[in-house]
């Protein structure tokens, strides 16, 4: 599945790649973290592998005494103990259970807490050239695997260590040659496995890049689904979401053949271990030098040695597939968060809103400039509006005063002090948005207005939503302000979110106010209410508005007119249009477009300025976010 033109290059394809040791100091760090349900896992696993041995110590002494010599006397004795080994072993396994399973969940909610909050606190940029369904992936599946590390995974695996060496000291006892023979055989394996791990190793990472990068892209397709059925792409959909499943499966395929190689091989060397004791045991009793109990003690302990091979395959292939959900995780915890940044920056307890451009340059692409040396000044509590053809570079400018980007060259004063000094946490505080496109969450009407305000009362979310004019069609709701909007507010109408987002931004009583094409979606009669409610929202605010919609900007203190990235010309309404220059000519347009309404029903007056640019700039390459 082939990622889209223009998005940014993915960490896997990135010739640099974490150190191991990196990952191994990540893990450490982890069982650290966890190391007291770990400790308390690894005592009830030492005991629950000594009860384990009861059972093959007492083989010897039960065939040789009790049944060779008749004692039938030892056969209660040995009941009894072996009786207890068993309820010691089903008492600690229950117990490592739940101590190392709670363990482990703790972990992975930990590890996807601790990631999410870095996530979000990553720059808008990132966002911009990263799939959120990649992002999910990483979130929620890379977790996934850490409980192989603080859960049974670990402890198994340490377990079954000790297990081997203490039946390997055993086996020294009872025959030192045959135990020679079978630790060649064993080393023999511990080579093949360490190889094994190290191929299969990039396998996991692999399947780990390919299902996020599937999943996005599912994300996509459910998510833009009226887009899919409107244009009959839903074939296409399919097969590219075929391919991508089919990667997947390739993956899979292979490590499944991966695992099952080493499972084959291990069942190779335990019948080796098995011939080889069978061979030299049988005539180590022919020759009186073991007897039929300790041959059957030997085996006991060469199985416990064994068993724990046997397992390897499948907790070392969870632990390498852990290892690589941490190598992943770990990429992004070592970008750079807006909030590390903020660390090295002044705080700004209070804002005024006066906003000054100094000769801004800024690019989404090397050596294409979206602005070319912008300067502005915006006073305190004044409204500037941004006109401008689709791609001048509106959208991109308000980005900058955002602090969504940051110039190249050049500066962006916030009351007389350069933004990039300032922490940005403290100075978004005081923004508020609404967007042409704005996004609602899959909440009630309330939570989704009182977002900018989280301890809003009832009555306060009310009162915004009064100013906005959105308490009307709300009332009109059977569950008023706790209606389900549905996820990105599709239950409402365009304008019903238009109305919710500008009360969202009234609750938030900012300094700078940012309105992209705020009444887009509503109608001549909403407009008109809704233009009310902004004026009085304006006041004694900075405003930004972008508008298509001239005649809503007429009371603005200042119009910027924006060309091919350059503030081409600049003044109040009347001066522009006594200028006789590019807004005059924009004007007049949409004047003519106004009238043509009444011989053409439905057209859109805003359009013209997206006509007038495909006629000044046709073909012109724009940014990612200069639309």
């Amino acid at each position: 599945m082939k990622r889209p033109h223009g998005r940014g290059p993915h960490p896997d394809d990135k010739k640099r790649r974490l150190q191991l040791s990196d990952v191994t100091r990540e893990a450490r760090d982890l069982v650290w973290t966890h190391r007291r349900r770990l400790a308390l896992g690894a005592v009830l696993m030492i005991l629950n592998r000594a009860a384990g041995l009861v059972l093959p110590f007492l083989s010897k002494y039960v065939i040789d005494d009790v049944i060779n010599k008749a004692r039938a006397d030892l056969l209660t004795p040995f009941a009894l103990v072996l009786a207890a080994a068993t309820v010691v072993q089903a008492i600690t396994s229950f117990a490592m259970s739940q101590i190392l399973g709670v363990a482990a969940q703790r972990a992975i909610t930990d590890m996807r807490k601790s990631v999410q909050a870095h996530v979000e606190q990553l720059p808008v940029r990132f966002f911009d050239s990263t799939k959120s369904g990649i992002l999910i992936s990483r979130i929620m599946s890379d977790a996934e695997g850490i409980r192989n590390l603080v859960g049974n995974g670990l402890v198994r695996l340490v377990g079954g260590f000790i297990t081997g060496v203490v039946g390997l000291v055993f086996l020294f006892t009872l025959n030192w040659k045959l135990t020679v023979i079978m630790l060649l055989v064993l080393g023999t394996f511990g080579g093949a496995m360490a190889v094994a791990f190290r191929k299969l190793r990039p396998i996991f990472r692999e399947r780990s890049r390919i299902n996020a990068e599937v999943t996005g892209r599912l994300a996509e397709s459910l998510g833009g689904i009226r887009v899919v059925k409107a244009y009959v792409a839903e074939r296409a959909e399919r097969v590219v979401f075929a391919k991508g499943v089919h990667r997947l499966f390739r993956n899979v395929a292979a490590t499944i053949t991966g695992v099952s190689a080493i499972t084959a091989f291990t069942t190779v060397i335990v019948g080796a271990i098995s011939v080889i004791v069978i061979l030299i045991g049988g005539r180590a009793i022919l020759a009186n030098t073991m007897t039929l109990g300790e041959l059957v003690q030997y085996v006991f302990f060469a199985g416990l040695v064994a068993m724990p091979l046997v397992s390897i395959a499948e907790i070392g292939t969870q632990i390498s597939e852990a290892f690589a959900g941490l190598d992943r995780i770990r990429e992004l915890q070592r970008m750079n968060t807006e909030q590390d940044d903020d660390r090295n920056r002044q705080p700004l307890p209070d804002v005024r809103g006066d906003i000054t451009f100094e000769d801004v340059v800024f690019s989404y692409v090397p050596e294409t400039p979206v602005l070319k040396r912008v300067s502005l000044h915006a006073p305190a509590g004044s409204t500037t509006a941004l006109v401008g053809s689709s791609g001048s570079g509106k959208s991109t400018l308000i980005s900058l005063v955002m602090g969504f980007n940051a110039p190249e060259t050049g500066r962006v004063f916030v009351d007389g002090v350069d933004l990039a000094t300032l922490r940005l946490h403290d100075y978004r505080g005081h923004l508020g948005v609404v967007l042409q496109d704005n996004f609602l969450f899959d909440g009630t009407i309330a939570e989704n207005i009182s977002f900018s305000k989280p301890h809003a009362t009832r009555a306060e979310v009310e009162e915004v939503a009064r100013i906005a004019h959105a308490h009307e069609f709300i009332s009109d709701f059977e569950d008023g302000y706790d209606t389900i909007v549905g996820e990105r507010g599709v239950k409402l109408s365009g304008g019903q979110r238009q109305r919710i987002a500008i009360a969202r931004a009234i609750l938030a009583n900012p300094r700078i106010l940012i309105l992209d094409e705020a009444t887009s979606s509503l109608d001549s009669e909403s407009e008109g209410l809704i233009q009310e409610g902004l004026r009085a929202l304006r006041r004694g605010r900075t405003t930004f508005v972008i508008a298509h919609r001239l005649s809503t900007i007429r009371s603005a203190d200042q119009i910027l007119v924006l060309e091919h990235g350059e503030i081409v010309e600049r003044g109040r309404h009347h001066q522009l249009m006594a200028l006789g220059g590019r807004y005059k000519e924009l004007h007049d347009r949409q004047h003519r477009i106004e009238e043509d309404i009444f011989v053409n029903p439905g057209e859109d007056p805003s359009r013209v300025l997206d006509e007038e640019s495909v006629a000044v700039s046709p073909g012109r390459a724009v940014g990612p976010r200069d639309l």
